[in-house]
């Protein structure tokens, strides 16, 4: 049989060259317009009617480049989109990027050192000027990445969390908040970052593992009660013991006030307060209690109307003390404040354990409690609107109900547990990029509204938003609330999913059902798929530390973006880690090249100009392989339905490989060989239909090396086969 005869195209006779394909192909599906919903309703490739599907992209931040943990986010993704679309569905997938406020300042501010430049060099204003150029060109980089993955967003209706639109969207809701009496302004204890000069939320402390000393001592000679601390310098700022109500060593003490004349030159006064939280068995079952220092410390003087004496300022330095004390770093005080202990004979034990240090995410810094004037959103407080619920259980309720399922449920516990635990959201940051809080002030007056208030005089705060309060917004405020009459929003809102790591359950997904529940009284997505992170083959984190970094784009670059897609999607589950190696991309590079021979083989001897529509002559052993095929094809559909990848594409690739590659072809070479003519047709007929389904059912995971074989394949009236419909059985 001739090559020529059949008109096999060119391309199959080379083998698959992703570096020639891909760039060429995601050309081709941006100027078709098929990203976009309505160009597909209009040129009727989706149906108007149908169930629409829709998801936002969980913005990266604009800080830099994406990693191997976002291409696992972004195929995931675009493999349920894909799906979706050659469904017939009206499918949107919304793209955007976040201005991540901390961690992008906190980049430029160290680019700015490297010049020998602080921001406040600058001002507000320049500076601000430096970080929106930065963040345009991480922006820019990003989007060159994310089309190398293949990912069919929809690119017109892109939009950043900092954007003019976004930031009507977060003023808008932060009126609404602050009328129902849900935002306040208050002295509360919070997580201030040192280094950085700002709060930051609960969820963005990282506890590091180290050695510390644990100290036991008196506050003086005549102190009836010993305590234990990792922090010694904190207890100038004592002013209770607490100790469990049950534990009858210290019954006797419960009530009285001691005065510490001199405890490294400061004096106290220490109440004997009864406590259940406080544990008997842990050290000497007595706690010293720091209500400016500690936010467990800060609840008991709360429960038992205890004041507050802060002793360390905001550059992490004492405030109070003796002249080895005062003005010192608190880690150089505490070796001071020992060796007072040490030299009045007061210090009853030394030893060392491990404990968790708080840290700031961004800057490293070890976090102090303080208390500050700060604005919070209020969790615990009954809404009018929202039949006396609060946000707390506003947060909840879907979960509870089932109108939102959370894939793998077990992360369900963790949503509840830290719903349940969560205290007033701290929503003010020290930083000047960022959402900037609409409120302004006037001598005593206060104005807080969606735009600036008229006249002389006004000084808008300076602080900013944290950022989960705009993302919090992110799947309507993309589609266009505050108009409730915006088209996409209704058409879209709720969301069908959100695709994400489970990583950030707390700081995105519940802030996200706090903020749509409470804002547009509905759910902001039907479904939450947690993903993993992606670990090196030995299982490890990737660190630029232990140099086993991937990065997706090198990959993509060697072996083809289809291989990393694969080897990010097989053999994983939702809510499991996965390891990672090039060894593992390399064999779906494989496949790829197996799909392209594959494809050459029944071309060759399978000539097209002879095939039926509607065959039915076909023989028994072929209605057997048609049968397995159907079959294959349902399960794969459910699967996918199901949000089961892993298993629907392990499934796609080992009947590509194994079954029809390793058994059929090879059966089928006897066939065309000496077999009549009818086995022939019936042969050839079922290779061709079976081609054409397997291209399809692996479009969604490997889409470009599909795109480009579905272009060679002669097959009448076709599209572009991203909007080719599912194959139905």
């Amino acid at each position: 049989m001739n090559n020529d005869d059949l008109n096999i195209d060119p391309k199959l006779l080379k083998p698959y060259n992703p570096n020639d394909t891909e760039d060429r192909i995601y050309k081709l599906w941006e100027e078709s317009g098929f990203f976009n919903p309505d160009i597909c309703i209009e040129k009727g490739i989706a149906q108007n009617d149908a169930t629409p599907f829709s998801i936002v992209l969980p913005p990266p931040n604009v800080t830099g480049t994406l990693h191997i943990g976002h291409a696992s986010m972004l195929v995931i993704e675009d493999i349920m989109v894909r799906f979706a679309r050659m469904q017939g569905r009206p499918t949107l997938w919304l793209p955007g990027t976040d201005h991540a406020s901390i961690a992008t300042q906190s980049k430029v501010e160290k680019i700015l050192e490297k010049e020998g430049i602080r921001k406040n060099d600058l001002g507000r204003d320049e500076f601000l000027n430096r970080v929106n150029t930065f963040a345009q060109e991480s922006h820019d980089t990003i989007v060159n990445q994310m089309k190398k993955m293949g990912v069919s967003v929809d690119w017109s209706r892109e939009a950043f969390t900092l954007d003019e639109k976004r930031n009507l969207a977060v003023r808008t809701a932060f009126k609404k908040m602050y009328d129902d009496d849900l935002i306040y302004r208050g002295h509360r204890i919070v997580n201030w970052d040192p280094k950085g000069q700002t709060v930051i939320s609960d969820d963005e402390v990282v506890n590091e593992e180290r050695k510390a000393k644990l100290y036991t001592f008196k506050y003086s000679a005549d102190f009836p009660i010993s305590i234990s601390t990792t922090r010694p310098e904190t207890k100038l700022g004592d002013t209770a013991v607490a100790v469990n109500p049950n534990d009858d060593r210290y019954t006797q003490y419960i009530g009285k006030t001691y005065v510490v004349d001199n405890f490294c030159g400061q004096k106290l006064e220490i109440k004997i307060v009864a406590d259940d939280h406080v544990e008997k068995d842990f050290g000497t079952g007595a706690l010293g209690v720091t209500p400016a220092h500690s936010q467990i410390d800060a609840e008991i003087a709360v429960r038992h109307n205890l004041p507050t004496k802060q002793v360390i300022n905001e550059f992490a330095k004492m405030m109070v003390g003796n002249e080895s004390i005062l003005g010192k770093k608190t880690t150089e005080a505490r070796v001071n404040v020992v060796e007072w202990l040490k030299e009045n004979n007061l210090l009853e034990n030394e030893e060392e354990v491990t404990q968790n240090i708080p840290t700031a995410e961004r800057s490293g810094g070890i976090i102090e409690p303080l208390p500050k004037l700060q604005w919070f959103i209020n969790v615990n407080k009954p809404i009018i609107t929202r039949g006396n619920k609060t946000l707390k259980e506003l947060m909840l309720e879907p979960i509870k109900d089932g109108s939102i399922d959370i894939l793998p449920d077990r992360f369900e516990k963790v949503y509840y547990n830290w719903v349940e635990n969560l205290r007033d959201w701290c929503i003010s940051r020290q930083i000047w990029y960022g959402h900037r809080i609409p409120v302004w002030y006037r001598n005593d007056e206060i104005y807080c509204d969606i735009d600036a208030p008229e006249g002389d005089g006004w000084i808008q705060d300076e602080d900013t938003l944290d950022t989960w309060f705009s993302s919090g917004l992110w799947t309507f405020s993309t589609l266009g609330w505050p108009d409730m009459d915006s088209p996409d929003l209704k058409k879209y809102h709720p969301t069908t999913v959100l695709e994400t790591g489970y990583d950030i359950i707390f700081f995105w997904v519940a802030r996200m059902i706090l903020m749509s529940q409470y804002l547009l009284g509905e759910i902001p997505f039907e479904t939450v798929y947690l993903h993993g992170l992606v670990r090196d083959a030995k299982g490890r984190k990737m660190s630029k530390s232990l140099g086993n970094i991937i990065d997706p784009l090198d990959v993509a670059e060697k072996y083809g973006a289809d291989a990393v897609r694969m080897s990010l999607v097989i053999g994983t589950g939702p809510g499991n880690d996965s390891k990672m190696s090039e060894d593992k991309i390399k064999a779906y590079k494989h496949f790829a090249n197996k799909l392209w021979n594959i494809t050459r083989f029944i071309l060759t001897y399978t000539d097209t100009t002879k095939l039926e529509k509607n065959f039915q002559n076909f023989t028994e052993t072929d209605l057997d392989l048609i049968k397995e095929r159907n079959e294959l094809v349902n399960t794969i559909t459910k699967e996918i339905t199901e949000y089961k990848f892993y298993l629907a594409s392990d499934k796609i690739y080992q009947y590509t490989w194994a079954r029809l590659a390793d058994v059929i072809l090879e059966e089928s070479r006897p066939i065309y060989a000496n077999g009549t003519n009818e086995e022939k047709n019936s042969r050839s007929q079922f290779l061709i239909e079976t081609l054409e389904i397997i291209i399809k059912t692996l479009h969604p995971f490997m889409p470009f090396v599909t795109e480009e074989l579905w272009s060679i394949i002669p097959v009448e009236n076709k599209n572009l086969l991203m909007v080719t419909p599912w194959p139905e059985i």
